[in-house]
């Protein structure tokens, strides 16, 4: 059925190129193979590798290794300098448990332990703050004018530090707070952008047990134990920190409303902002170094003179979280479906299409991203130093991920309902014999299109998407799947048990691989441009890249 389903997906979009060029499409589609996936995967997510993280020995092992299997399957350097390797200057800071921070009442003073209290959201010497400042309580520290909704409008955080819950209003109507669905506004570097803008000398999260009720003390201390890393030139930021939800109390102490209060305001959505009586000064002690990173760009030309012009741009970062607090004895968290799968993937694609003898008419970039784990950093130094003409970039398709639990009869597009993209990728899901599926509503707050590589390209007009299996599976139950995912995503997402030990389904990820290897040659042998849908923000973007010609 999956065979016959792509000679009608091939002759659907290159008909023009005769029936005889048919056989060379199946072949390479077969030519992705369970045994070559798993070969990458064993290479990436080995020990040796040490957890791949951005700057290390490690992270430089794996890009050796992703540059050894392009130049073997001989796809070309997309940089003029005839090097895979775009290199990115950066910088690192680690907090030490030197750093002294200090919480001031009316007659009181308590030192806080860093780790054991609280964990730095941002580190580095901009987080400095001499001279005790106030704290102002500021809800979820939010403004959305679309819904009227101001948690700054009662009170002045000029030159103080805001302190607000973590998530946002909580709401079961899509046209306040997009109902069940985060926005935007509830991530943290939105709140502490916002604050910054506010005149805000830095930010306390509180975290809030409606949002994440499972999530202990320990997951967030793991998920802040790495070293904070930027690119060289960005903007510097200010001091924030996520304290124990334990030791939160303490910041609400003789204040008009008690800790207790404001988790009652929250669970009936009437919060309030209200000055603290409290202060504090932090004396961080930091461990810094500057050093140097690199994305990984190959390119396959395209066969028109004319579309050959213009690129379709498939990514999957390479870097992960490296060495951090150890669970049952294992310290290395090894990102093998985060994101070794995704490069698998992206290697295998580019081998099949390199080895045609038929080339797709417009080209294809391969680019293998660092610094995702980090807060797409790659991809980001990419967008402001383009290898080609954003203009001529039709789209990019993300990899961040592979099947692993089962194979599938339905898949998700995130992000696909914002473009054209939407209507080729129902389109080769229906020739691949697949429905399209929403985000199941249980995983709307992870799997948000704002969570990967693909914001970034997408904020620089290209219209973007990520793929993931729905939760129609052909052996497992949807409930069995349920339970798995969410295990998956409570006990193995993001610590050491990302592993070459865990269970996977390989044939789940060679179908999700050949999906995207379909879908890659449908987009590069398209005629027409991709555009955004009427009243997206990211056309705008667009528009100016266009009328930039960058």
């Amino acid at each position: 059925m999956i065979k016959s389903s792509i000679v009608l997906l091939f002759v659907a979009v290159i008909a023009c190129y005769g029936q005889g060029k048919i056989l060379p499409f199946l072949a390479a589609n077969d030519s992705i193979k369970q045994a070559d996936l798993l070969t990458h995967l064993s290479c990436l997510g080995d020990d040796s590798l040490q957890g791949r993280a951005t700057g290390s020995e490690g992270e430089k092992l794996a890009a050796e290794y992703i540059v050894s299997q392009l130049t073997k399957c001989g796809i070309k350097p997309l940089s003029e300098k005839e090097s895979y390797f775009q290199t990115i200057p950066m910088h690192s800071s680690m907090p030490l448990a030197s750093s002294e921070l200090t919480l001031f009442g009316d007659k009181t003073k308590e030192t806080l332990s860093l780790e054991k209290d609280y964990v730095l959201y941002k580190s580095g010497a901009q987080t400095f703050i001499p001279n005790p400042v106030p704290l102002v309580f500021v809800g979820y520290g939010i403004i959305a004018p679309e819904w009227d909704y101001n948690d700054y409008q009662s009170v002045n955080v000029q030159g103080k530090i805001v302190v607000y819950l973590e998530g946002e209003p909580t709401s079961t109507n899509p046209n306040y707070f997009m109902g069940n669905t985060a926005s935007i506004y509830s991530y943290l570097e939105s709140k502490q952008r916002l604050a910054i803008s506010r005149g805000a000398r830095g930010s306390i999260v509180i975290p809030n047990p409606r949002i994440n009720p499972h999530k202990t003390w320990q997951d967030w201390q793991r998920a802040y134990c790495f070293e904070e890393i930027t690119l060289a030139y960005s903007v510097a930021s200010h001091f924030s920190m996520i304290i124990n939800p334990e030791k939160s109390a303490i910041l609400f102490q003789n204040a008009s409303f008690s800790l207790e209060d404001v988790y009652k305001m929250d669970r009936k959505g009437v919060i309030q902002s209200f000055q603290l009586r409290k202060s504090l000064s932090f004396r961080g002690q930091f461990e810094e170094r500057d050093f140097f990173s690199n994305n990984i760009a190959g390119i396959i030309h395209g066969s028109d003179l004319k579309l050959g012009e213009t690129y379709l741009l498939l990514s999957a970062h390479y870097d992960h979280l490296g060495i951090g607090k150890p669970a049952k004895g294992d310290s290395i968290y090894n990102g093998v479906f985060d994101n070794a799968a995704g490069v698998a993937a992206l290697l295998e694609i580019g081998d099949a299409i390199q080895n045609m003898n038929l080339k797709p008419r417009r080209s294809v970039i391969l680019l293998f991203l660092t610094g995702e784990e980090k807060g797409i950093l790659g991809s980001s130094y990419y967008i402001d130093h383009p290898l080609v003409p954003l203009h001529k970039t039709i789209a990019n398709i993300n990899i961040d991920g592979l099947a692993m639990f089962d194979t599938f009869n339905d898949i998700v597009g995130i992000g696909a309902d914002l473009s054209d993209l939407g209507i080729h990728f129902s389109s080769v899901s229906q020739f691949m014999g697949l429905t399209v599926s929403q985000i199941p509503s249980q995983f709307l707050r992870t799997e948000s299109f704002a969570r990967s590589d693909q914001i970034a390209f997408a904020k620089a007009g290209i219209p973007a998407m990520l793929t993931m299996e729905g939760l129609d599976y052909r052996c497992l139950s949807r409930e069995e799947a349920l339970d798995r995912i969410v295990f998956w995503l409570t006990n193995i997402y993001h610590t050491p048990f990302d592993d070459l030990d865990q269970y996977f389904d390989i044939q789940a990820s060679l179908q999700h691989t050949r999906f995207l290897f379909a879908f890659t040659w449908y987009l590069a042998n398209l005629e027409e441009e991709i555009k955004w849908k009427p009243g997206v923000s990211y056309n705008t973007a667009r528009l100016q890249s266009i009328a930039e010609e960058r």
